[in-house]
């Protein structure tokens, strides 16, 4: 039987109070808070922290970097409450190894991006060897385009029981049907951008469980 699909907030937002306004407004609903760089450059990586103590945190860096200077980054989003990072998979084994090392001293996870909602253009020719990649090497999740559900019901059998994030949701205009096949939606704009955070996330929930 096919798990729960959990509801990850995306706090693409640039002032500290709406941010965990927000979050503290849908906890109860979501079992992440994802960050990205607008967050950590306007309010200090110190917000990672704040947030992680509302849910777990991922630090959606997509880490790209040679693997030196991506263990480093990695290194900061986990000494500041981080759970997970995001790494780029077309950045190479040895960067996603070097991730991966600094994640196993703070019991972290690593996901990485197989595709991007936006484009496929560049992933075509090697979301599949990334999702193969991220298997070998013992990575903790995948990240896929709610934007084409058919690739991430293909990266699914690729990747066997592992977990699937899948961003796009809402304002990116991808699909609910991706719940069949990932662990984890993420959505940004479509609770953070509403004059009611709570209800819009009761229905995100509501139409999932629709899905079930």
């Amino acid at each position: 039987m096919r798990k729960k699909v959990d509801i990850v907030l995306a706090l693409d937002v640039l002032e500290r109070d709406k941010a965990l306004k927000v979050a503290n407004e849908v906890k109860a609903y979501i079992s992440h808070i994802k960050v990205n760089y607008p967050i950590v450059l306007s309010c200090g990586v110190e917000i990672i922290g704040e947030l992680s103590k509302i849910k777990p945190v991922i630090a959606d860096f997509k880490i790209a970097d040679i693997p030196y200077t991506s263990s480093l980054i990695a290194r900061i989003a986990f000494e500041n409450g981080a759970k997970a990072v995001i790494v780029h998979g077309f950045a190479g084994r040895e960067t996603v190894e070097a991730v991966l090392d600094v994640a196993r001293e703070f019991d972290g996870e690593v996901y990485v991006v197989t595709e991007l909602t936006s484009s496929e253009e560049f992933f075509r020719e090697i979301s599949d060897k990334i999702a193969k990649m991220a298997v070998e090497l013992g990575c903790h999740g995948i990240i896929a385009p709610s934007t084409r559900p058919e690739r991430v019901k293909a990266l699914r059998r690729i990747v066997g029981d592992m977990k699937i994030l899948c961003p796009g949701i809402g304002a990116q205009g991808g699909s609910l049907e991706v719940v069949r096949y990932a662990t984890h939606i993420i959505v940004g704009r479509a609770i953070y951008n509403s004059e009611n955070p709570k209800k819009s996330v009761e229905e995100i929930c509501k139409k999932v469980s629709q899905l079930d």
